[in-house]
């Protein structure tokens, strides 16, 4: 028996969608709210949920622990409101228990607004384990276990933090976190992000370098510290402390396309900053967005949707086009377009402009 656990809160906008997209898939629903004021506990009754209430704590892991505790199955799958499944089969579900002894990580597609553009990342988040299994921490909430985890054919659709204001309650639930466990330094990374995401650049500098610090190259989650790390550097305008971290990290992430592209973008920054004194940086921009095109999109790291490829193809054919070189800015624009990136279909189409006009 397989069971969905969720928690949930005035979600009504979202539910019914997610709930939807997985009851093929489960054999039972069970939802703990923690507070709605909303139709949420209504639409979830349409779908034959059990739903349980549950005073809210300032603690995800407390909450999502009762709900597993109220499932019947002997695995549980967990989702947000804000999820939905787009691809997920059960016999695929009931192959994977019966062959592996392991967590299972669901692939989750988040979209996020970058500077007014909508862009996605990809992540493996484990979502799928056998009853007995709990969590730890009051966010970014981890699942105890001794098994190893590996990828599950679950594939995820989550915009729960598309243009919202999470991140006011994530920073609250952090610090408290942090006062709790000072040297954590999973909460320094997650405390770090939030502030970053929101360009308070000089708290997420402090952050992250007491995270970064602490890690070590065993640490799943390094390559994510280190691109948080890198993007606040440059929000710092910080160039010779980026220099040395790039230069540390360069052989660890060479096949991390997420890398390599904040490497592109720092070379471009730091040359134009001060062009006399860095000049000597600015082939590393070309071979940057070069070496991303070479990685190519990655499901090894977290990473975000075109860093791997039609993003470094925009971004190179930008460079080549500052440099006048506008048979290779177009041969890139051209190669980013094929993706259905509006931007690169829209400069491609002003330079083919500007040619007919000559």
């Amino acid at each position: 028996m397989l069971s969905l656990a969720m928690i949930v809160k005035n979600e009504s906008k979202k539910i019914g969608r997610c709930l939807q997209s997985v009851q093929s898939v489960v054999d039972e629903i069970v939802i703990v709210d923690t507070g709605s004021t909303d139709h949420t506990k209504q639409i979830a009754s349409t779908f034959g949920a059990r739903i349980f209430d549950y005073i809210w704590d300032d603690d995800f892991s407390s909450a999502r622990n009762y709900a597993l505790e109220q499932c019947n199955g002997e695995w549980i799958l967990v989702l947000d409101a804000d999820d939905q499944i787009t691809h997920a089969s059960r016999k695929e579900i009931d192959d994977f228990i019966r062959k592996h002894d392991a967590l299972g990580r669901i692939h989750i597609t988040n979209s996020f607004d970058y500077n007014g553009e909508l862009r996605e990342s990809k992540a493996y988040v484990t979502r799928l384990f056998p009853k007995g299994s709990f969590y730890t921490g009051k966010i970014h909430e981890q699942i105890v276990s001794d098994l190893p985890r590996k990828n599950v054919p679950i594939e995820v659709y989550h915009d729960g933090y598309f243009k919202s204001e999470k991140y006011k309650r994530n920073i609250k639930m952090l610090e408290v976190e942090l006062e709790q466990n000072p040297d954590d330094s999973y909460t320094l990374f997650q405390l770090g992000k939030e502030y970053r995401i929101i360009k308070e650049y000089a708290k997420a500098n402090v952050y992250l370098t007491r995270c970064y610090k602490a890690i070590t190259n065993n640490d799943g989650y390094k390559p994510q510290v280190v691109i948080e790390y890198l993007h606040t550097i440059l929000g710092l305008n910080d160039f010779e402390r980026g220099l040395t971290l790039i230069e540390q990290e360069t052989h660890n992430l060479s096949d991390y396309p997420d890398f390599l592209f904040a490497r592109g973008l720092f070379f471009m920054e730091l040359v134009f900053s001060d062009t006399d004194k860095y000049f000597k940086y600015f082939p590393l921009i070309e071979e940057s967005y070069l070496k991303c095109l070479s990685v190519g999109d990655t499901t090894k790291y977290e990473s975000v949707k075109g860093t791997g490829s039609f993003l470094a193809a925009y971004n190179l054919a930008v460079f080549y086009e500052t440099t006048g070189d506008l048979g290779k800015a177009k041969t890139y624009y051209r190669i980013s377009a094929e993706y259905n990136y509006k931007m690169a279909q829209q400069r491609l189409g002003f330079l083919n402009t500007i040619k007919e006009e000559n």
